[in-house]
């Protein structure tokens, strides 16, 4: 196999952050538009998280948040976001690298992205990081299962990377 010296699953990973990134920031200037809302799971111990340690004794390993109605001065710069949000009814201050991101969802118009969560324990610059498989990916999940798509949109079967079509996380 070939090595990888342009890096592309790094390029991808940080273009996919960046969709992240941008996605916080006009929630942060604008709000929410319709029904929007998203999970973010990101890991609770990673380089940058800020927990208190309540949160932290509850959420160990990864945590899940949810920005819908009830967050406030949601402040998102080049490498991080942080919020207010309520857990038990007691205010906390969040701030979370989009290093440590894990996976992000917005079910109301059922997308995600997910991310290897090895990268969120071990951030470092690309010079110095192995050659791996693409680490950042698309998922789309559906509730009920979808048909089986027509002949002609499955890839041909061939050693190595796999194109995907956009159609086919399109709802149809």
């Amino acid at each position: 196999m070939a090595t990888d010296h342009i890096r592309y699953d790094v390029l991808a990973r940080d273009a996919l952050r960046g969709v992240l990134r941008r996605v916080l920031a006009d929630a942060a200037e604008h709000g929410l538009p319709g029904e929007h809302h998203f999970f973010i799971t990101f890991i609770s111990t990673a380089e940058g998280v800020k927990l208190s340690p309540r949160l932290l004794a509850q959420y160990p390993e990864e945590m899940t948040v949810i920005l819908q109605h009830q967050f406030w001065d949601l402040v998102v710069t080049e490498d991080r976001f942080e919020v207010g949000l309520s857990f038990g009814g007691i205010p906390e201050r969040l701030v979370v690298p989009f290093s440590a991101i894990k996976s992000f969802f917005d079910p109301s118009v059922q997308f995600g992205l997910q991310f290897d969560p090895s990268e969120a324990m071990a951030e470092a610059p690309a010079a110095n990081l192995p050659a791996a498989p693409a680490p950042s990916a698309l998922t789309v999940p559906s509730p009920a299962p979808s048909p089986a798509p027509e002949k002609q949109d499955e890839p041909a079967k061939t050693e190595g990377a796999e194109v995907v079509r956009l159609d086919r996380f399109r709802k149809k």
